[in-house]
């Protein structure tokens, strides 16, 4: 420990000793993969970046825009914003937090996410070439200062998660802006479209010039003594934004604040004091709704991703998705609700220390997600469905809405018990209270297949609608039932049998199989290829293959961003058609070559 105690220079050396070594340690089977994957696919991105410097200048400040919403919002999609390097750990040396904080942000340099982040602001130099030698040299200059401050804001961005984010407010607020987020990435083009004039385009490239991505671009352009001060304004920043995460840093450190646990006072008692197994679980488990800020956030997420998808589309005059509001919710909620035992921690021995207790545990989660997730989808549904004016969605929300919430009441608990990821018990986890601990790509792997069971469920009923309405009415109420009743009991049988097995799993963490084929084992091209099918298979099959499908069926008019909507009416099925079978050839690929490697290894050698 004595070269800790050198001066901050030689510090920061040793932070990004350690960053690379913890990272280096920490990386084996699909975690290299994904990460292999995953630096493959930004150097593609930047590479694009590039392009769009050489060949669309005009659209640099917004694809640089999008890097840092990457930043700024990736921390929180994608791991909680977990730390490898916390402050904690350095809590007892004799340095000042801005010497701390100088150190920290040089290990936090030490990562392929700023390597590819440089490379995709070579951009700047590229596109300073326009204007000469000083231009490119600006660029550079440029470059670097930005990629600074995305990593700053970054930082102070988690900083501030982790250090107030410790009510059931704040909590909700976080969730509101993901889910906003998540829902402009994915339906923005809409708001874009309705605003595509040109004096807002022209108000869109002010924006996106003046924020911090943007400040290497109006240098590269300005005249020198112009762009010299951006540069010095920029430095300034970076100083601010330093000497801003210092201090959050510190007040994380000495905090006397509870480790993300609100207060109790005020906390409804939701059912009443009974001898019911499954009740006295249901109460439980609302309480935990109530209290868990993971919990909160997440439900915060899904309802807002669910509410502001639709009203994007009214920007467009598009009322086909507000009936179906409460539909979205119901998936969104039931898919950051499928790691809904490895949330709890260790905290299932007390259920495999009560005999026979597995059957109301698992009867009372259910009932707990259905009475947290079903009034409030049952309000969205039928007001969106009223205030739209669209009589002909009462059969498919009527139908679909049973259907969907007892499928979703089905599976989480299923996939609970039989694809848990282990995660870090509540009152421990770390500075950020919003970080289950959990491995990110194991519990995005369960969300994504959730979003596919799901609304899978709901098959029968909708084809039930298709013949009559009122049997598909009576189809969703039945086939509702029969999932969470059928699933549930599935999942109350396993957690008997394997009960012992999940809560060294929770504890442990999953035991090393050094023989076992991962995708980490599969060639460069097919990791690249798996990491991309995962990503974007989707967009054909849902997008652009089953929304046009409904829309055709139901004779609904306009083709948006519909691509086979916008082609002759003969080529119309040809493409709806296409665009599903290219988006199931992708999912079939993403899943099948990992289990093609497994099968193969594992196969008898003669």
């Amino acid at each position: 420990m004595a070269h800790l105690l050198t001066p901050a220079p030689v510090a920061a050396q040793h932070m990004v000793r350690m960053r690379l070594a913890i990272m280096r340690n920490s990386l084996r089977g699909d975690d290299a993969s994904n990460l292999t994957a995953g630096v493959s696919l930004g150097v593609l991105l930047a590479i694009g970046t590039i392009a769009v410097a050489v060949l669309w200048p005009a659209y640099l400040p917004l694809t640089l825009a999008g890097w840092l919403s990457g930043w700024i919002f990736g921390p929180l999609l994608f791991g909680g914003g977990s730390e490898a390097l916390r402050p904690e750990y350095f809590s007892m040396l004799p340095a000042t937090p801005r010497q701390v904080a100088v150190a920290l942000l040089a290990g936090a340099f030490a990562g392929p996410a700023p390597a590819v982040n440089l490379l995709a602001l070579m951009s700047l130099p590229v596109y300073g070439w326009r204007f000469g030698p000083v231009g490119v040299l600006v660029g550079l200059v440029a470059a670097v200062s930005t990629l600074i401050i995305m990593v700053m804001i970054s930082r102070v961005f988690v900083a501030l998660i982790g250090l107030f984010v410790r009510s059931r407010l704040t909590a909700t607020t976080v969730g509101v802006l993901i889910g906003t987020a998540i829902a402009l990435c994915s339906n923005g083009w809409a708001l874009a479209a309705a605003l595509g004039g040109t004096d807002t385009a022209a108000w869109f490239e002010t924006v996106f010039r003046v924020l911090p991505s943007g400040w290497g671009v109006a240098a590269v352009e300005a005249s020198w003594p112009l762009a010299l001060a951006i540069l010095v304004a920029g430095a300034g920043v970076i100083g601010l934004l330093l000497a801003v995460w210092a201090r959050l840093l510190s007040r994380r450190v000495v905090s006397a604040v509870r480790g993300g646990v609100p207060s109790r006072r005020g906390t409804p008692r939701p059912l009443p004091a009974t001898t019911s197994g499954a009740r006295i679980t249901a109460a439980k488990e609302l309480r935990a709704w109530w209290r868990d800020l993971v919990r909160i956030q997440l439900l915060a997420t899904a309802f807002s991703y669910a509410i502001v998808t639709p009203l994007l589309l009214l920007a467009i005059d598009a009322w086909i998705m507000v009936p179906f509001t409460g539909l979205i919710a119901i998936v969104m909620a039931a898919s950051s609700s499928a790691n809904l035992y490895g949330a709890d921690g260790t905290a299932l021995w007390l259920t495999l220390m009560t005999p026979g207790a597995e059957r109301s545990d698992v009867r009372g989660r259910q009932l707990a997600w259905l009475l947290a997730v079903g009034p409030p989808a049952v309000l969205l549904s039928l007001a969106g469905t009223l205030v739209s004016g669209e009589s002909w969605a009462w059969p498919w929300v009527l139908g679909l809405l049973p259907a969907l919430l007892g499928g979703g009441a089905g599976l989480i608990v299923l996939l609970g018990v039989t694809s848990l990821v282990p995660g870090t018990d509540p009152h421990k986890r770390g500075g950020n209270p919003l970080s289950t601990g959990a491995d990110e790509s194991a519990e995005t792997g369960i969300a994504w297949l959730v979003l596919i069971a799901v609304p899978t469920t709901a098959l029968p009923a909708a084809g039930a609608i298709l013949y009559h309405p009122l049997a598909g009415i009576a189809a969703g109420l039945l086939t509702g039932a029969l999932s969470m009743w059928g699933f549930g009991r599935i999942a109350y049988r396993r957690l008997e049998s394997r009960g012992i097995e999940l809560l060294n799993l929770m504890k442990h963490g999953p035991a090393p199989t050094p023989d076992k084929p991962t995708t980490a084992d599969l060639p460069v091209q097919h990791r690249i290829g798996v990491m991309i099918c995962h990503l974007i298979a989707w967009l054909p099959l849902f997008p652009q293959g089953v929304a046009p499908l409904f829309m055709k069926i139901f004779g609904v008019e306009g083709p948006s961003w519909f691509l086979a909507l916008h082609l002759p009416s003969m080529w119309q099925w040809p493409t709806i058609i296409a665009m599903i079978a290219t988006g199931l050839l992708m999912y079939g690929y993403a899943f099948l070559i990992p289990m093609r490697l497994s099968s193969s290894s594992t196969a008898p050698t003669s």
